[in-house]
């Protein structure tokens, strides 16, 4: 059988008429126990006063800005024969009131505590954090928001249930690739005028830079980058180069270190096939590629620019190194197609001939790594018991670390040092 019950407000220990600041139900709300019905707040802390049972609400007997004490009826609430009362703060409307306590809470800290009578207390802070009752917190924590982002629509500019559930809409319906997207919370840059301090120029970005700085942003914020670094033995390599240049010097293109490497990194890749894939949208799924395109990072007076070798792994070094000279020279002359550039499955950016001992290169995304080259340099080399003259090519291969671990690109760059050391290998 169903029983009128009355809510009235528990002990709050010395406070007289506090105000009411959040009425969190109406009536015909099926309420469970624990559930927040109203907020107060003193001058110290916030207090939720919780259903002391299930049930409906029948009738809210305040309303926001109402002064209560210990003992004020707040609500009513209706509840089925086998349903009782879990603290004295329900009553029957012929029941004399009563109220359980509540602990009060020490200004210090916003942290809540449950009584007896299930009423919780959270303290309110003023500098640097959200305006809002436990409940509220709660609620937000639930849905993972970071409540001092939410801008209060309540009084004072406290943060309503609606306002978390707004910013929660707002957030979903926010496009992927948009600044603070995909959970990221970037601050604004600060908008300075430099010319109070001193004489200035300003210099538009080119549109290559515009366009590549927009992707090296997101690449660099959204992938987990590591990098590994190797040395790689290039004194047989380098020898042979210039031997292959030597007869090779009256045609129109060089042989240049990097058509090595371009055949370096294709062998080595079939080697690895997880270095040679790519997420999938999802990021449930590693798409792993049966061909082996390589995209070279190109230096042109408008910015950075990769075009796309392709197939390396089926041609030969000079073959490279004719295709190399050709996409370079068309990049740099800005008559290099969109199609040139995509469908890479690798890249190299090579500064080898710039200088730099290491670097971080930044991954090509939808790609999983990429290898930095720097200028290769004559290093003592402990060998067959005695230290020789050899000439050291550093290596620095930055990888996704939800794709490849520690392990495997320590292997990865290991074998491609190995396969740079040794000509032989590069005919397997």
């Amino acid at each position: 059988m169903a029983e009128l019950k009355n809510v009235l407000v528990p002990d709050i220990g010395n406070y007289k008429d506090v105000p009411i600041i959040e009425v969190s139900v109406k009536a015909g709300d099926t309420v469970k126990a624990e559930q927040a019905l109203l907020t107060l707040e003193t001058d110290k802390a916030t207090m939720d006063v919780p259903a002391p049972f299930d049930g409906v609400v029948k009738e809210v007997k305040v309303k926001v800005g109402d002064k209560v004490s210990e003992g004020a009826l707040i609500v009513t609430i209706e509840t089925s024969g086998s349903v009782a009362a879990t603290g004295p703060a329900a009553t029957t409307p012929a029941d004399t009131p009563a109220a359980a306590p509540l602990i009060p809470v020490p200004t210090a800290k916003p942290v809540a505590v449950e009584a007896p009578a299930a009423a919780q207390i959270a303290t309110v802070t003023s500098s640097g954090s959200a305006h809002a009752s436990p409940s509220i917190r709660r609620f937000a924590r639930e849905l993972g928001v970071n409540l001092p982002q939410v801008k209060g629509s309540g009084e004072k500019g406290r943060v309503t249930k609606d306002d978390v559930q707004n910013f929660v809409k707002q957030s979903l319906a926010q496009p992927r690739g948009t600044a603070g997207g995909n959970g990221l919370q970037v601050l604004e840059m600060p908008k300075i005028d430099f010319a109070k301090f001193g004489p200035i120029e300003t210099k538009a970005l080119s549109r290559i830079k515009k366009i590549s700085g927009a992707n090296l942003h997101r690449n660099w914020v959204t992938i987990p980058h590591v990098t590994q670094f190797e040395e790689a033995d290039i004194s047989e390599m380098e020898a042979f180069r210039k031997e292959l240049g030597a007869e090779f010097a009256k045609e129109s293109f060089k042989i240049t270190p990097l058509a090595f490497m371009l055949k370096a990194c294709a062998i080595t890749l079939k080697h690895f096939p997880d270095f040679n894939a790519s997420l999938d949208a999802g990021g449930e799924n590693l798409v792993l590629k049966k061909y082996v395109h390589i995209g070279v990072a190109v230096d042109t007076p408008d910015g950075l620019m990769v075009p796309v070798v392709r197939d390396v792994d089926q041609k030969g070094i000079v073959q490279l190194a004719k295709e190399l000279g050709e996409i370079s020279a068309r990049a740099r002359e800005k008559k290099i197609s969109a199609a040139e550039m995509q469908g890479g499955c690798f890249s190299i950016s090579s500064l080898g001939g710039i200088g730099g001992t290491a670097f971080t290169p930044i991954i090509n995304a939808p790609e999983v790594a990429i290898l930095g080259v720097s200028r290769s340099s004559m290093k003592p080399v402990w060998k067959d018991g005695e230290f020789v003259p050899r000439l050291m090519l550093p290596l620095s291969l930055s990888y996704d670390h939800r794709v490849i671990d520690g392990a495997a690109a320590a292997r990865f760059t290991t074998y491609l040092a190995h396969v740079l050391s040794d000509m032989r290998r590069l005919a397997l």
